[in-house]
Formats: structure tokens, sequence, C-alpha cells
């Protein structure tokens, strides 16, 4: 769902995104500013001003959560670990990294990170309020500073909490990883804990709800909610990366790929190919040279009425633009390129041609199978 959104450019080579959901956010700190805050701690400003108000201080808080999760990258990245994005959503941002820690010592540093960098701009902020609060001229700055101070430390602080993927979380699943060797073993008593955080988040909300404040309980117990799901999410994700270890792409792949023509009419496409056979994805090959693929989501994206002005080379998704998995590779790389970007099938190759075709389907019912009988 992250991997959608608005690209905002990059930072340290590090591609920024801003997801849909985070507009919703934005926009409530920001009313919140400017018809709670701003107007309450500085009686005599007339709207406008709490509406600038308002509008930078929450881009400045936004500011402060992206460079709480550059920190976390830039010391991943330093470490080895490849980032793919920083996004910023609904409830804050989020580093989608290439790989996970493989080492407690690095997960502890890059966990702890974040937090401490948003220590550091609480107190930065908070100086500036100090130092500006008597002067009349720079009221504006130091209210926006009196604000950003308190929130940058109740972040690096409720970040602390030791519940799993919260930073404290794996401060924690890296403490207990480092002293008994398990990653599983870590991550499941991390995970449990942040489900149990969840939980007490969703509790809080609800009475609080009943205590009247049903704006304040309603978003309290929507962070528990979000809260337990992912830390339940992220025991799952390790669990089905423990089942898929060993095992090769080609053990999962399907050998029978029939290939087309560029030149192939799409309405062609469609009736003698896949409509009577079923399949959703055919490799573009030209003088056994692959050219890209062409699914059933690229003919979808067609007007029906131009399938037959179309060919497959003029709709097909181009090789440059594709994910190849090799038949060597581990089911755990397929599985995590395919729910990273999103798709259903991968091209599997060798030499530079396409050997067979692994699809998400296949993957998710030998975990299930797998599961059922307990096996590893």
């Amino acid at each position: 769902m992250l991997a959608e959104g608005i690209s905002i450019g990059k930072a340290f080579g590090i591609p920024l995104r801003i997801h849909y959901s985070w507009f919703i956010v934005f926009v409530l700190v920001t009313w919140s500013l400017t018809i709670g805050y701003f107007p309450q701690a500085y009686p005599h400003w007339n709207l406008v001003t709490s509406i600038f108000a308002g509008v930078i201080t929450s881009l400045l808080f936004f500011a402060s959560v992206l460079v709480h999760e550059l920190t976390h990258s830039l010391i991943a990245r330093s470490a080895g670990i490849p980032i793919v994005s920083i996004t910023l959503f609904i409830f804050g941002g989020v580093s989608q990294m290439g790989e996970e820690p493989r080492q407690p010592q690095v997960e502890f540093r890059m966990a702890f990170a974040g937090p401490l960098a948003s220590l550091v701009l609480g107190g930065i902020f908070l100086a500036g309020w100090v130092w500006l609060r008597s002067v009349p001229q720079f009221e504006f700055v130091a209210a926006i500073c009196r604000w950003l101070g308190p929130i940058n430390i109740f972040l690096a602080a409720f970040n602390l909490i030791p519940g799993f993927p919260l930073d404290g979380g794996r401060v924690l699943r890296s403490l207990l990883w480092w002293r008994s060797g398990n990653l599983n073993s870590a991550t499941k008593i991390a995970s449990n804990v942040g489900r149990g955080i969840g939980y007490l988040l969703i509790l809080g909300g609800i009475i609080i709800v009943f205590r009247g404040d049903f704006i304040s309980g309603l978003w309290l117990a929507f962070i528990g909610w979000f809260l337990e799901n992912a830390a339940a999410g992220s025991y799952r994700q390790l669990a089905l990366q423990d089942m898929l270890k060993g095992h090769k792409v080609s053990e999962l792949m399907t050998h029978d790929c029939p290939v087309v023509s560029p030149d192939m009419v799409v309405l062609q496409l469609v009736n003698e190919q896949i409509l009577t056979s079923g399949r959703r994805c055919f490799p573009v090959v030209r003088n056994d040279r692959v050219l890209g693929l062409v699914t059933l989501h690229d003919i979808k994206a067609v007007p029906r009425d131009r399938w037959g002005a179309k060919t497959v080379g003029e709709v097909m998704t181009p090789l440059s633009n594709l994910k190849l998995v090799g038949p060597d590779e581990e089911l755990t790389t397929a599985l995590k390129m395919l729910t990273e970007q999103n798709i259903n099938q991968l091209p599997v190759v060798k030499d530079g041609k396409i050997v067979g075709m692994v699809a998400r389907d296949n993957l998710l019912s030998f975990i299930s199978v797998r599961g059922e009988l307990g096996a590893k």
C-alpha cells in the first residue's frame, strides 16, 4: 500500500514519498493548531496569522518526522542495508529497507538513532523558544518553536515504547536477539509486547471516548489498532521467510511458459490465448530476445474498443521496467519482490532467456500447505 503516493524528491539519494493518507493527518494537525492551540496561546493573533502559523508548524512537524526517518535510513545504509524509500503517511513516516538487519548491533544503532534525532530536534526548538520568547519581533517564530519542541520530545518518547515495530520494539528485539542469538524468538517476544501495547491503546481510546473526547479517543484507538496489526504482521512476515528459507525459485516456477510476438494484436491475444488458457501473463519475445511482459493488467488499461488496433508490443511492460528473478534464487527473494512491487508474477530468467514464471498464487499455496502440515 505504501508503495503508492507522490514523489517529492530525494534526500541523500533516498527517494521521498507522500502517501495519499498523509493529507488527512496534515489537515487535522493544521486545523488543530489553527483553531485550538494558537488562538488559546496567542489570543491577540488574528485568524490569518493563526492559519499561517498552523500551516508552517504542521509542515515543520512533518519535516521533523522526515529527519527522524532519514536518521534511521542513513545509519542503516552505513551498515550496508539498501534503502528503497521513505514515505510519510497517516501515522507518521516509514523507511522501506531493502533487507532487514543481519546483526543485532546494527538494528540497535539504527532503531535508537531515530528517537535520538527527534530528541535533539526537540531540544533545538525549545532552545529557540527560550531564546526568542522575550523578543516581540520574533514572537511568531518563538510560537512555532514552543509547539515543535515538546512534540518532537513526545515523538522520541512514544517511539521508544518497547513494542515492535516501533523503534523501542526494535531496540528490545535487538537486545533479546543479541543475548539469545535467536532472531525468531526475539521477534515473537517483541511482537507480542507490541500487540499488548496496541490493545492497551485501544482500551485507552475507548475510555477517552466515553469520557466525552470522541476525536482524541478515536485517534488513540486507531493508533492502537494500527500498532497491533503491524506487530502481528511483522512476526507473520518473519515466519513466512523462515518457512521459505532454503527453497529455490526453480522448485515452484512453472516451466510451461508460452511466449507471444510483439506484433500480435491485443484482441487476438485475448481470444486465442487468455480466454482459452486462463493465463494472465505472457513473455513477449522476438528472435529469442525477451522484449517485455504483457499481463491482464496491461490489457485492461486499454479501452476494449481499441484492442483490435493495438499490438502487444504497444501495451506490454518493457524489459527495462520488469523485475526478474533467477531459478537459483531463494523463494524469499521472489516473495519480497512480488510484495514490494505489488505484482502477481515474476519472469524467471537464466542466461538472458525466460525459463519459467513464478506466481504469487503458487507461493501462497506453497506456504499454506506447509503451514497446515507444520513443515519447515
